[in-house]
């Protein structure tokens, strides 16, 4: 494998890495979002493990800064951050087409680059399939109900009256919206996902046990989405032991390997 660094973009304004398999072969390329704020090394160099693994595998690809994230600035016009993103996007895509051939894509993405993966995905026909980490999903009553029992089998009769009653009172925490992913409604979303599977896109969703805030077992997504979870193009794992930004080594490994194993299975060489 071979990586190469690139200044790109309708103003040049965008950095990333692109990585060549040994002999490159895919017609289906892997972009890698932004997770947050990180750099497009992701958190905990997680991006950088992930695409290597991928170069090992076949499959050319790109992790790269968003425009005005990490090196990448912005192209000087007025834009809403989601045009902003699918027009990155499109450079991106244009980019790898131009080093290795590739007509389709696989977005990759964590946290808000999930969301960004959604969006792109619904829109863009050149989206050949997605892996959202820590996606959109909602509660649901399985999730309150085995997140009280767990609560139970750990906390005291009094402990949990006094969690019980604070879940209960109007919520007066204050939120931070620079790092808050806000979920659309869940029929939009629904809706969203629908569409995709019915142009044939695969999609992988993988929920770490930092997410339990709002996802605490894989049941939950058919819980969330009925039906669409028996859709053969669609994938859904639960490392209830990694948290939200995948510190620990053996953690990234076993998630690098995941998605190597689906790329392969759905994108075959």
């Amino acid at each position: 494998m071979s990586e190469s660094a690139h200044r790109f973009g309708r103003a040049r304004h965008l950095v990333g890495i692109v990585g060549m398999p040994r002999t490159p072969a895919a017609t289906v390329g892997v972009l890698v979002l932004n997770a947050g704020l990180v750099q497009r090394i992701g958190p905990f160099r997680l991006h950088v493990g992930l695409t290597r693994h991928l170069n090992a595998c076949g499959y050319a690809t790109l992790r790269f800064d968003l425009s005005g994230l990490g090196d990448s600035s912005v192209d000087g016009k007025p834009s809403t951050r989601e045009e902003q993103v699918r027009a990155d996007a499109d450079d991106a895509m244009q980019l790898l087409a131009a080093q290795a051939g590739c007509t389709r894509f696989v977005l990759i993405g964590l946290c808000s680059g999930a969301a960004h993966a959604h969006a792109l995905a619904r829109s863009d026909p050149r989206i050949a399939g997605a892996v959202f980490l820590d996606g959109y999903a909602y509660p649901t009553a399985g999730f309150l109900l085995r997140h009280y029992l767990r609560k139970l089998s750990r906390t005291s009769p009094m402990g949990l009256l006094k969690a019980l009653s604070r879940r209960l009172r109007p919520s007066v925490r204050k939120h931070d919206p620079v790092f808050e992913v806000g979920f659309p409604p869940r029929a939009e979303v629904t809706a969203d996902l629908q569409d995709m599977l019915g142009r044939g896109q695969k999609l992988l969703f993988i929920y770490s046990g930092g997410a339990s805030g709002y996802f605490n077992d894989a049941r939950q997504f058919r819980e969330c989405f009925g039906a669409l979870a028996r859709d053969p193009g669609v994938e859904v794992q639960y490392f209830a032991a990694a948290d939200h930004t995948y510190v620990l080594g053996k953690d990234r490994a076993t998630l690098t390997e995941r998605v190597s194993r689906w790329t392969g299975r759905n994108f075959p060489l």
